[in-house]
């Protein structure tokens, strides 16, 4: 694989990371509720699912997922129902507006590893990830040229940028959790993210 090959695909990957997806809205829902520390949690989460489906698809084993239709439906409607029920939640904080109650309870159930594991749960559910894997990796691999070490070099590369996108993603919501905090400001935020989750859990459904 040559250097510009690398570059292109790094930087057509660092556009789609920074596009508005589950991820972000997981992380920022995250950090809104437990701080950079419970942002950065459900990011971790959603690291090691990217890294399991980029191996995956690198391996060939994605393929198998989207190749068996009750696996991938299965797939499918679990990450939608996911979504739609975190989307939900959001939703539910922002119709109630009591956020110093609210935020009290939230910080005594969410753990440590109950961020991580929606973080996690949000993106191994989503069969949209291994897909994407499975149609762009191609495209920069050259049969008899490229191998398999090529194909987990790209996938990795996925994974590292969707990480320093929530990362930054962190860092500017610390930087404004001052104006976030403010009450209006929390229901707007915690409204649009809610309804953010469902539509794409609602898209992930309907998608044939």
């Amino acid at each position: 694989m040559t250097w510009s090959t690398y570059a292109a695909f790094t930087a057509m990957m660092a556009f789609l990371a920074m596009m508005p997806g589950p991820d972000t809205m997981i992380v920022l829902k995250n950090a809104l509720t437990g701080g950079a520390r419970g942002g950065a949690w459900a990011c971790a989460g959603i690291t090691v699912a990217n890294f399991l489906q980029g191996t995956a698809a690198a391996l060939g084993l994605g393929a198998v997922v989207t190749r068996s239709q009750p696996v991938f439906e299965t797939v499918k409607w679990a990450g939608a129902a996911y979504l739609v029920y975190l989307g939900v939640q959001a939703l539910r904080g922002a119709w109630r507006g009591d956020y110093d109650a609210l935020d009290d309870v939230r910080r005594a159930r969410a753990t440590r590893s109950r961020r991580f594991r929606e973080g996690f749960l949000s993106n191994i559910t989503n069969p949209k990830v291994i897909v994407l894997y499975l149609s762009v990796l191609p495209q920069f691999l050259t049969p008899g040229v490229t191998g398999q070490g090529d194909a987990l070099l790209l996938a990795y590369t996925v994974a590292a940028l969707g990480v320093l996108w929530q990362v930054l993603l962190l860092l500017f919501v610390h930087r404004v959790r001052g104006w976030l905090e403010r009450r209006r400001v929390r229901r707007v935020v915690d409204g649009a993210t809610g309804t953010a989750l469902v539509g794409f859990g609602a898209a992930l459904a309907l998608e044939g």
